[in-house]
């Protein structure tokens, strides 16, 4: 349904705004879709396309708008505080210099049991002053990117839930100049998933699935590790639970008991290193992600 000739311009200049379309079809006509970019360019010509789209999804109104504004402060884009069930983003968090703003205006502007679903380049090494200064570097997704670790740190200061780790791919680094400023760092692309979790907390329980989202019939996806297979009890920690039973998808639960406490232990620190590893261990082709320089640029 995304207009060819846009999408055409997407893939050769990166224009901004495709995904935007994607989740105006999927949340329909009732929702609504709400892209942001600093550059107007970039803006002004996603915004040519939403009578299009418009029409294409049969909607009598637009579901999707544009601001021109940065992700370090959405409260200054006009986006509402407490208002968005979910945030989208492909590969741009690396880019901002400021990953603790990003991850704040995120937490405010998300509902309670809202979701920040995004993918991003991580390292395993605490990048040094020469590499974060190498604008190259930047442009290519490295010198920006977080030590996974940090995003646990971040993740937990802020509010949010521990990030649930959805995939990871390696980043295959080929440039030789890259390889002499990086050393033995590796990177990878994960995906995760970030809830802004309510006060209450709960113990672990199992929870049933009725299967009746679109497109997820037969089973629901949390996270690499939890699939919540239709109409089949599922046991998940506390912390999981928590997520779920606020979350957008909570009318399609049951839980067997929503038992609330007082504390809940830390949730593990999963390394998405360490799964990949486990992965080629077990035979595992993973094929490496499109972000970094043989893809000449991020996703």
């Amino acid at each position: 349904g995304i207009n060819a000739e846009y999408g055409k311009q997407w893939y050769q200049r990166r224009v901004r705004g495709r995904d935007c379309f994607a989740l105006s079809k999927l949340v329909g006509e009732e929702g609504e879709v709400v892209g942001i970019d600093m550059t107007k360019e970039q803006i002004e010509v996603a915004r040519q396309y939403i009578d299009y789209h418009t029409t294409k999804f049969n909607y009598s109104a637009p579901n999707t708008s544009f601001v021109d504004g940065f992700i370090e402060d959405l409260s200054s884009a006009g986006l509402q505080p407490s208002h968005f069930d979910i945030i989208v983003s492909n590969c741009t968090v690396n880019l901002s210099p400021d990953k603790r703003a990003v991850l704040e205006q995120a937490y405010h502007v998300l509902k309670e049991g809202g979701e920040m679903y995004f993918s991003d380049i991580y390292t395993d090494t605490i990048q040094s002053k020469d590499v974060r200064s190498n604008m190259v570097l930047w442009g290519e997704g490295f010198a920006g990117s977080l030590h996974w670790k940090q995003l646990h740190q971040l993740a937990a200061q802020i509010g949010f839930s521990k990030p649930y780790l959805v995939s990871t791919k390696p980043v295959k680094m080929d440039r030789p100049e890259f390889k002499e400023l990086l050393g033995d760092a590796k990177y990878c692309a994960a995906t995760y998933r970030l809830f802004k979790l309510p006060a209450r907390k709960y113990a672990g329980t199992c929870v049933l699935y009725d299967g009746s989202l679109p497109g997820h019939e037969d089973s629901l996806v949390l996270d690499h590790k939890t699939t919540l297979e239709t109409d089949k009890m599922t046991c998940v920690s506390g912390d999981k639970v928590a997520a779920l039973a606020a979350s957008r998808f909570k009318d399609t639960l049951t839980f067997k008991e929503l038992k609330e406490v007082d504390c809940v232990g830390v949730p593990e620190q999963e390394d998405p290193f360490e799964v990949l590893r486990v992965k080629k261990e077990k035979g595992e082709n993973v094929a490496s992600a499109c972000c970094g320089p043989a893809a000449k640029g991020c996703c």
